[in-house]
Order: C-alpha cells, then sequence, then structure tokens
C-alpha cells in the first residue's frame, strides 16, 4: 500500500497590531518648579507607554510656559502634525485643562482627530473621546475650565490694578538704561551714559534716525540686542521713567484668550507714580525732548501716511538690513 503525504496548511494567527501611543505634557510657567513637574510628566508617560503590552511608543510632546487659551503651541502643534499624518492612535494627557482651555479649540481639535478615528484619554477625568459620551462630558468640563480660566486672568488683573493705584510697578522686566530685578530697579551706568548722551543729542537738534544709525555703527544695542531706529529713540526720549517716575496701565490685555496687549487710550485708569527709582534725566531736559518731539509730530499731522503692499516688511535690503514699505 502507498503512503501518502498531505500537506497540512495551518493558519498563522494574525499578530495585533500594537497601538500607536503619544502623551501630551505642558505646564504653564516657566519657574524652576513648574519645569520639574514637566520633567516628572514625561517619565511618568515614557514608562507607562512603555511597559503596556500592545502599545508602540510615538514620543512626549510637550510645551513650556504657554498657557491652555492659546493654540500656537509648538508641541501642541506637532501632536496634531504627527496625528494627520497617520502616526498615533491614541494620546494620553493629564486633563482638560492640560489639553485646551479654551471649549472652542479644544472640541474643535477632539472632533478634527476623531473623524481621523484617534482617540484621546483624560486622566483626571477617565474619558475617552471616542466613546460615545465623551464629547458631552467633555463640552461640560472643558466650559468649566475655561470659566476657571477666566475667573484666574480677573484676579491676577485685580491684584496688578490694585498694585497700580498704590503706586507700585509691575510687570516692568527691561529698560535701557536700568537693571531691573524681583527687589528693586537700578541704575545701569554704562547704559546711563548713552541714555544721557541720546537726550544731549537730541535737545541740540539732531535727528532721532542720525542718532539711531550712530548707535548702531557703535555696536551699541537696544536693552534685547534690537537695532536702534527713529521710533525706539523716540520711545526711548518720551519715556517718563527716566525721570524716576512710571505712568502705570500703559497698556493691557484684550481677554482672558487671546491675551493681546493693546495700548490703553483711555478704556482704563491710568496712574502716575512720582519717585519709584532714581532718575536718569532731569526734568528740564526732559521737558524739551517733549517740545522737540510735539514739533515733529506737529509737522506730520498734514503728511500722508506710506502705502503698504503684500510685499511690506517682508523684502529686506541686503546692503542697511531694513525692511521694504
Amino acid at each position: 500500500m502507498n503512503r501518502i503525504v498531505e500537506k497540512v496548511n495551518f493558519p498563522v494567527p494574525k499578530q495585533p497590531k500594537a497601538k500607536r501611543v503619544a502623551a501630551y505634557a505642558r505646564v504653564s510657567s516657566g519657574k524652576d518648579a513648574m519645569l520639574h513637574s514637566l520633567s516628572a510628566q514625561v517619565s511618568y508617560y515614557s514608562e507607562l507607554i512603555q511597559n503596556h503590552p500592545g502599545w508602540l511608543y510615538c514620543g512626549i510632546f510637550t510645551d513650556e510656559a504657554y498657557t491652555g487659551t492659546k493654540d500656537n503651541r509648538k508641541g501642541f502643534q506637532k501632536l496634531i502634525s504627527e496625528c494627520r499624518k497617520g502616526n498615533i492612535d491614541l494620546i494620553i494627557t493629564k486633563s482638560i485643562s492640560r489639553f485646551a482651555r479654551n471649549t472652542v479649540t479644544l472640541l474643535e481639535t477632539v472632533r478634527e482627530l476623531k473623524l481621523l478615528d484617534i482617540d484621546v484619554f483624560f486622566e483626571e477625568q477617565n474619558i475617552h473621546t471616542i466613546s460615545a459620551d465623551g464629547e458631552l462630558m467633555m463640552t461640560i468640563l472643558a466650559s468649566y475650565a475655561q470659566e476657571e480660566s477666566l475667573s484666574a486672568s480677573e484676579n491676577q488683573k485685580w491684584r496688578i490694578r490694585k498694585a497700580f493705584e498704590n503706586g507700585e510697578i509691575m510687570n516692568l522686566r527691561f529698560l535701557f538704561g536700568y537693571r531691573i530685578n524681583s527687589k528693586n530697579i537700578q541704575i545701569d551706568r554704562t547704559q546711563a551714559e548713552i541714555v544721557r548722551e541720546v537726550f544731549k543729542r537730541a535737545v541740540g537738534g539732531e535727528s532721532f534716525t542720525s542718532i539711531a544709525n550712530d548707535l548702531n555703527n557703535r555696536n551699541i544695542t537696544r536693552c534685547l540686542g534690537g537695532r536702534w531706529n527713529h521710533q525706539r529713540i523716540k520711545d526711548l526720549l518720551s519715556n517718563e521713567k527716566y525721570l524716576g517716575n512710571a505712568l502705570l496701565q500703559k497698556k493691557y490685555r484684550n481677554n482672558h484668550l487671546e491675551k493681546k496687549l493693546i495700548k490703553n487710550d483711555g478704556e482704563l485708569a491710568q496712574y502716575y507714580a512720582e519717585g519709584t527709582h532714581d532718575a536718569i534725566i532731569d526734568e528740564e531736559t526732559f521737558a524739551k525732548a517733549q517740545e522737540i518731539i510735539r514739533n515733529i509730530e506737529k509737522k506730520r499731522e498734514g503728511c500722508k501716511k506710506p502705502e503698504l503692499c503684500a510685499f511690506s516688511g517682508m523684502i529686506i535690503c541686503s546692503g542697511c538690513g531694513a525692511k521694504y514699505k
């Protein structure tokens, strides 16, 4: 009897595809304690994802010192970009407020991710956005987080405005001619000499552009390293702080979401505090400088403003570095 050998093919079970998981962490302050907290979050999520069976580690995306009300966070945008490329299946984050405090931004982002079949898990609220009731719960909690952001913003504004009423300088960090820290404002002798020189030359009749060009040629930079121009010289000459006084609340934030800095043209009260710090310029010299500025502005009242085009500010001169207007 002939032996019959029959080949039997056993189906190889399909290995389950690993879920590609990333995490997002954010702190809204650059202070050391907050940055340590961010470091702890990164370590926690890295260990959690890499030790979870069936998960594939796809990185931790972070943002430092950016509030959750803004949608221009680099780490956040990079995470969304990876999602759009189809490289992530699940995002883990601590809470809704860490992800975004703006309800509209949050829902738009989550809905976009949902269309891409990407789940977001908020640990603190124990919500999966891909679940049936996830969006309802998220809308309620995000609205609460947004109101919490508004409340914190209003409390901060109240504290700053009360300080202004008491003649205290708030949020002044940089000013050419001074060294500023949390305790006091001290004169920087080297920069103070430049300030006196600028006032003397301006009062003597030299143009602001001529003064600016000379400072640039001497490699004398502004407080944060920028170049001088007509407007910057005018700003320096107009600044009452060189008298040792301070006009408080010159600008304000439009709202707690955009946080755009707007010039205060009478919308809010302003306070003029005298003797808040040491003066660099005497009152007579300062008054003469203001008279010169007023005369320049008066001459310009009838002048036609320069027209802007699509390329204004985008084309830069290779010779002087100035922007095309």
